[in-house]
């Protein structure tokens, strides 16, 4: 049976150390002028979700997508799980606020069948396919907080309740013609994210389809 979560997802940014490297210049822009002091977040509503093997529309206005293959905490009074997700986005330059016209159209996140346990998340890796080819790796040493602490630092200011979900963070793309940015696909795309270091959490499968007229 797939995983479907039971409460708030929420995803992280600028939690990767290439991300916040690449992001450096804005970060000092007006108006804020200085690197956010605590972790970034949005929510992914209920409507964007999407099963593992499903389908993904895609609106006609939408030329690409970017891929954000990450690895989410499932919290739990019990033990924290881990699940494979891609937050799908528009391609957009706001980092400070998420914009959430670009972040949470339907469908647009992808969300893994299988849950597994581990006390050493820091070493989750995971291999981003698009047609069969690898257009990035995602090493989740690289995270600016860990696991563990940005759990405790999002506690600072706001509650989790049982079986709500904080993606990691999603990293950019170290090398290329898009360095610095997420990995694009479009419609007729079938994107595969999976992890080398930990197989349980299987292969999660979505393909992006033209929006219906």
């Amino acid at each position: 049976m797939s995983y479907i979560p039971k409460g708030m997802v929420y995803g992280t940014l600028l939690n990767f150390k290439a991300e916040m490297a690449a992001m450096q210049s804005q970060m000092h822009q007006p108006p804020y002028k200085a690197p956010p002091q605590a972790p970034v977040l949005y929510v992914k509503p209920a409507n964007t979700w999407s099963a593992n093997g499903a389908n993904i529309a895609v609106p006609a206005r939408v030329p690409e997508v970017e891929i954000g293959a990450t690895i989410a905490m499932v919290v739990s009074n019990k033990q924290i799980c881990y699940v494979l997700m891609n937050d799908l986005s528009i391609p957009h330059s706001s980092f400070f606020r998420p914009p959430v016209k670009f972040k949470c159209l339907d469908g647009f996140l992808g969300i893994g069948s299988n849950t597994i346990e581990t006390d050493k998340p820091q070493d989750f890796k995971l291999e981003v396919r698009v047609n069969g080819h690898l257009v990035q790796s995602v090493d989740f040493s690289q995270l600016v907080r860990p696991a563990a602490q940005l759990l405790t630092d999002v506690g600072d200011f706001m509650t989790f309740r049982d079986g709500d979900v904080l993606m990691l963070g999603c990293d950019c793309l170290a090398k290329g013609v898009n360095v610095g940015k997420r990995p694009l696909a479009q419609v007729g795309d079938q994107i595969d994210i999976s992890s080398p270091s930990h197989p349980n959490l299987g292969t999660l499968s979505n393909t992006l389809i033209a929006e219906a007229a």
